[in-house]
């Protein structure tokens, strides 16, 4: 494969230094865009809110109970009074019961449902985006955001975020009920309210920063335990187990650094806030019995105000509490939102008249120069021009380097180039859908792609509504049928991760398979037969050589068997066309393509 394609960033602590600044959002407002995901379940979270307001007011109710008790039944001596007293206590209990399971269930199934509807359209963009996004955003960190940070947010949205709109009702019920019962106790009891919200927004402040630190760091050490896991044969090859065990760890300390210093200023921000409630209310207690046993008011009114008070206590503990979850929530919607926010920058034409199934499978590089964003400074090709004739074999060789596989992915429109155009039956590929374009084409790549799925599912990924006989009969064409029908389940066979369960050829003669399923106007080969011992090779070829039959296909290639075929082979060196012509022609006059042959074919030489 030609050394011009982008490489995939090493999935480290670095990764997080690499991403596209994106405009930032203040902080406060960005839990504003889970509203769009919200919205669609609008009777849910009525029935909720209606739920919680239910709840509140009951729970409100309590107090009047316990002012009842003291002042009817304990103050009076009655068994009547206070069996009454208690009963009303206990139908309060049952309706704070009822109003809470409704609460809880609808507000959980509401942080189920709009995380999995985060999740899933977090993916549906990702996989629609330019691949130059993923040169600078590793995929460790991507998967830390679908998974990590939309469960986070379903634990707030189900949970704390209730939680918080249930204590502001709470809170300003009881304050209304404490003012209706005692205005002095009252103004001592908010007189401590401004020493309780100064640490809260001081506090919350350096919470969300670090919550922020804290999904970052995260999402660092899932990837590098993800790498090191995908290449597990590299790191036991080069017995780096031990280094690979340190440098884990390292990241594994840092991220509990950040998360211990996230959960010391949460811890902080809730002792504080405790101290100052609590003395309020002791502060409330002595200068309420001292009303009390002057007969200012009645000991049921001290009781209910007691009751109202440990209620604010509670619902401003709660809000301080919770406070801290969302922070962490508008840290995990604001890493949500960049990705949601970031446009692909290959885009449908906004007028598309042209369908690229209509047009012929002749396919020209005019004048094309591109630098991958990566790498501005180094050209991958200047002003390469090339036809591949409808029909024909073009195969492309060249050092490492040379620009090969870029060429297949400017055809594929994974890059645009920054000079010149590409047409396809003579109309600018960007002129083109891209699904369309694609739709035209099937790639056989040097390490093919399998997924951690059976057979069936690998080769059906060239034609998802092909039937079972028709991905058989690909398959046969391919030579992989008999290999397949020795697995322990045939094609319903599990092939792991990565089809690590087959061999090399045997993972090539699958990709192959699924090429000649979807049945392409235009073939990419590259490398195809590279990883194929010459047995396999000689059937592939052969199957090959049918498929290409009025078919343009353009290869990569360096192996013999693969040029020798072609009715045209260019010779690219520095993203440039040194030579083109058939194998004969060239080895008389195209010194580097003899080099190549004398390297690489000695067998001909």
């Amino acid at each position: 494969m030609s050394e011009q394609s982008p490489t995939k960033p090493m999935n480290r602590a670095s990764s997080n230094q690499n991403k596209p600044k994106t405009k930032q959002l203040k902080k406060v407002t960005i839990l504003f865009e889970l509203v769009q995901f919200i919205r669609p379940y609008q009777g849910h979270v009525l029935t909720a809110f209606a739920a919680l307001i239910f709840t509140a007011a009951v729970m409100l109710s309590v107090g009047q109970g316990v002012r009842m008790l003291i002042d009817e039944g304990f103050a009076q001596q009655s068994i009547a009074q206070l069996q009454q007293a208690v009963l009303f206590i206990l139908a309060i209990t049952v309706l704070i019961a009822g109003g809470t399971f409704s609460r809880f269930y609808l507000v959980s199934w509401l942080g189920e449902r709009v995380s999995a509807d985060i999740r899933l359209a977090v993916f549906n963009h990702v996989i629609t985006l330019h691949p130059s996004y993923f040169e600078t955003n590793g995929s460790g960190d991507i998967m830390s955001r679908i998974t990590t940070d939309t469960t986070l947010l379903q634990s707030i949205i189900g949970s704390s975020f209730s939680m918080a709109i249930r204590s502001a009702l709470m809170l300003i019920g009881a304050l209304v009920m404490l003012f209706a019962t005692n205005i002095k106790l009252t103004l001592i009891v908010l007189i401590s309210v401004p020493f309780i919200l100064v640490p809260i927004l001081f506090y919350g402040r350096k919470v969300r920063q670090l919550s922020r630190k804290s999904q970052d760091s995260m999402a660092d050490v899932g990837s590098y335990a993800g790498e090191a896991i995908e290449h597990i044969t590299t790191v036991q090859s080069y017995t780096h187990e031990e280094h690979e065990k340190r440098s884990f760890a390292k990241e594994v300390e840092k991220s509990f650094v950040i998360g211990r210093h996230r959960i010391k200023q949460r811890a902080t921000l809730i002792a504080g806030v405790i101290i100052i409630v609590f003395g309020a209310i002791t502060g409330m207690l002595w200068v309420g019995g001292t009303d009390v046993i002057n007969g200012n008011m009645s000991g049921g009114d001290l009781g209910a105000f007691v009751f109202y008070a440990i209620l604010v206590a509670s619902s401003l503990a709660t809000i301080s509490e919770v406070l801290g979850e969302l922070q962490r929530a508008a840290g995990a919607t604001e890493r949500l939102i960049e990705i949601l926010q970031i446009q692909s920058n290959i885009l449908p034409p906004a007028n598309n008249t042209v369908t690229a199934n209509t047009l012929n499978a002749e396919v020209t590089f005019e004048a094309v120069s591109f630098h991958y964003p990566s790498r501005p400074d180094q050209a991958a090709t200047k002003n390469l021009n090339l036809v591949a004739q409808q029909g024909k074999v073009l195969a492309l060789v060249g050092p490492s380097g040379a620009g090969k596989t870029t060429l297949f992915e400017l055809l594929q429109r994974f890059y645009d180039p920054q000079a010149g155009r590409i047409t396809l039956g003579g109309t600018d590929i960007r002129q083109l859908d891209p699904k369309d374009l694609r739709q035209q084409m099937a790639l056989v790549p040097q390490q093919p792609a399998l997924f951690s799925s059976d057979v069936f599912h690998n080769i059906r990924y060239g034609k998802p509504e092909a039937s079972d006989e028709e991905v058989i009969c690909a398959a046969k064409k391919a030579h992989a049928h008999e290999f397949i029908s020795q697995l322990p389940e045939g094609y319903d066979s599990f092939l792991g991760e990565r089809g690590v369960r087959l061999s090399g050829g045997q993972r090539q003669r699958i990709a192959i398979a699924r090429a000649i399923l979807k049945d392409p106007h235009i073939l990419l080969l590259d490398e195809a037969t590279s990883a194929l011992d010459s047995e396999s090779e000689h059937y592939v070829q052969q199957a090959l050589k049918e498929l290409m039959r009025g078919r343009t296909t353009i290869i990569i290639a360096h192996r013999l068997s693969t040029i020798q075929h072609a009715d045209q082979i260019a010779v690219l060196d520095q993203g440039s066309i040194t030579d083109i012509g058939d194998h004969q022609s060239l080895l008389q006059h195209c010194e580097l393509y003899q080099r190549l042959v004398e390297l690489q074919f000695k067998k001909l030489a």
